[in-house]
């Protein structure tokens, strides 16, 4: 599915720390209260952890991270893909780590959408962050999931930044990542949304999962 610009509205971001400001949104509607944790997505790439992540981080009146632009603002590199390319991936693992527990320390307001690099739960050290915040109660972690064509398409039709990781096309990525991480994302997930349907929609059920036993 290709995003639509319209549909798909991108907040200003801060390129010297990866947080986003959401622009002013409608007062939160009767009974939809500021939730007393942040929100961590996780998934696979091509799952609408950026997209959906800013949508939500509007929906609640709050601030977006993208845990990719942090990495790459510590590195003096442009991009993800041109980090790898200058350290290799146990490198940027390593650095993107560290950014995470930077993210995870910070005094960022409740309610705040991190959204996560789709390998940044298999580094070891990232995954014992995670545990160790949700064990704290101060994260709610939702996987997000669609089938492997569904984002082998979406990644073909708008690759991003950053380099394929296995197989020989998207789909072929998608579904190889998927049966490798698939089991290690549910085991942190608190929750799991599907956002193979329309935007809107998928937004939707992400804010009821993040409300759901989050305060």
């Amino acid at each position: 599915m290709t995003p639509d610009p319209e549909a798909y509205p991108v907040s200003p971001l801060n390129q010297s720390t990866g947080t986003e400001t959401s622009p002013a949104a409608e007062p939160l509607l009767p009974g939809r209260f500021p939730l007393s944790v942040r929100v961590v997505l996780i998934g696979l790439r091509g799952s609408g952890k950026t997209t959906l992540g800013r949508l939500l981080a509007e929906r609640l009146h709050s601030q977006f991270i993208d845990l990719d632009d942090v990495t790459v603002a510590g590195s003096g590199q442009a991009s993800v893909t041109a980090m790898f390319r200058a350290v290799g991936e146990a490198a940027f693992r390593t650095a993107e780590c560290a950014a995470l527990e930077h993210v995870l320390a910070s005094a960022s307001p409740s309610g705040t959408v991190i959204a996560l690099g789709g390998g940044t739960p298999t580094a070891p050290l990232a995954r014992a962050l995670l545990e160790s915040a949700r064990a704290a109660g101060t994260v709610r972690i939702i996987l997000l999931e669609a089938p492997p064509e569904t984002l082998g398409a979406r990644l073909t039709n708008n690759p991003g930044d950053r380099p394929l990781l296995a197989g020989a096309s998207f789909a072929e990525e998608a579904l190889l990542l998927g049966e490798a991480r698939l089991p290690l994302y549910r085991t942190l997930a608190d929750a799991v949304v599907s956002t193979s349907g329309h935007a809107a929609a998928s937004v939707e059920m992400l804010e009821r999962a993040a409300r759901n036993s989050a305060g």
